[in-house]
């Protein structure tokens, strides 16, 4: 006891306070070890309790690292408050700011990791789970990871001396001057944060804009920016300020989608267009991937040129691109079925040129063989059987 005795007292001997930092460092590193082996076991502890959740391991993640900078912290503080006791250091002061800065700063580290983790476990969490969309998720967790680090400078700067009061005042004549040089990033910003409140659109949607060349699928919004992924997979930024100016479609909400169609068929099969709408409309009740709680119509539309026109009008039930068009062959398909059965056929474009015969016809042909309008005209106003008028001869005067 009495040689050991020494290494617990301060003094000014080299070859004891060198052996008394060296055991500083030493528990240091053992308080790290136990501290590592403690979260670790805490976490697997938690893992065989009950099934992963949305908060499970969010709290001993955040404060796996931070806690071990603390440890670090403290003995560099420890050996530090030593080094000041055997001999007074000028620098102990800015030490003890240091110190408190990087205590503030573990603190904002253990706050925004803490966060950050929530954030990945509302992300992941299942289906059995009810919660906001990924947008949500995304807006609050960078919201409140703002205010944690907003609190952390003004600390920071408290505790290096700095007057919050002051600096406040400075904040706000200084903000007049920011908001009129960045009035577009702020709209940009207040257009983001209208985007999180009102959710015109989330994160995965796809989306279109009838009064700008905008369309493709949402794959991040942030808060100036918003970046959508078009459908020839080029990337598109758009400003958040674009959309408090235009109108914006959301076809990922749609509830069902519309199959509206114009088919004909001849003339000719015109006493049949009353059974076929009847069989089509049937079939489009009994299809199991139409909606038959939406308006179905099929009704014979219009005469045109050379065709007689009905109309079909349907929703799909499913939404998804690729599968409605699907369902939309299928349709098109058993319409062409059920006019063939009918016997009916789809028109092609005709045009039919009816030639009149007779005198009326040789009429005509005089007027076209006329050397001058005149005479054609003559030809063509002359009545039946007549003959037609012969031009004069050269220098011939009336008779």
């Amino acid at each position: 006891m009495e040689l050991i005795a020494p290494y617990f007292k301060l003094s000014p001997d080299p070859a004891i306070w060198t052996v008394q930092l060296l055991l500083i460092g030493v528990i240091t590193i053992c308080c790290n070890f136990v501290l590592l082996r403690l979260l670790d076991f805490f976490g697997r502890k938690e893992k065989k309790r009950h099934a992963p959740g949305v908060w499970d391991g969010a709290l001993l993640k955040a404060a796996r690292l931070p806690l071990r900078l603390l440890m670090w912290v403290g003995g560099l503080s420890a050996a530090v408050s030593l080094l000041h006791a055997i001999e007074p250091l000028w620098l102990h002061n800015f030490l003890l700011q240091a110190r408190r800065v990087m205590l503030i700063g573990i603190a904002a580290l253990f706050i925004t990791r803490f966060i950050a983790n929530m954030e990945k476990g509302l992300l992941r969490a299942g289906s059995g789970h009810r919660l906001p969309d990924a947008t949500t998720v995304y807006a609050v967790g960078r919201l409140l990871r703002l205010c944690a680090l907003a609190i952390a400078a003004l600390a920071v700067a408290e505790a290096l001396g700095m007057s919050i009061s002051g600096l406040l005042a400075f904040g706000g004549i200084g903000g007049m001057a920011i908001g009129f040089a960045a009035k577009d990033m702020l709209s940009n910003f207040f257009g983001g944060l209208m985007i999180y409140l009102d959710k015109p659109f989330t994160v995965g949607d796809w989306i279109r804009s009838p009064d700008r060349n905008i369309e493709g699928v949402v794959e991040e919004i942030g808060w100036r920016m918003t970046r959508i992924r078009t459908f020839e997979m080029r990337p598109l930024y758009v400003p958040n300020s674009i959309f408090s100016n235009i109108a914006v479609e959301n076809p990922s909400r749609m509830m069902n989608r519309r199959i509206y169609e114009t088919l004909s068929i001849r003339y000719s099969d015109a006493d049949k267009m009353a059974a076929i709408c009847d069989d089509v409309r049937g079939m489009l009740e009994k299809h199991p991937d139409i909606a038959n709680e939406q308006t179905i119509i099929v009704h014979f539309m219009t005469c045109n040129a050379s065709s007689l026109d009905f109309m079909v009008y349907c929703y799909t039930r499913t939404t998804e691109w690729v599968p409605y068009h699907a369902v939309k062959q299928d349709v098109m398909l058993k319409i062409m079925d059920i006019v063939a059965r009918h016997g009916a056929e789809f028109p092609f474009p005709t045009r039919t040129l009816y030639m009149a015969g007779g005198e009326g016809d040789a009429a005509a042909q005089a007027a076209m063989q006329a050397e001058s309008p005149r005479q054609a005209m003559s030809a063509a106003a002359a009545p039946p059987g007549s003959a037609a008028p012969s031009r004069p001869a050269p220098g011939a005067g009336a008779q």
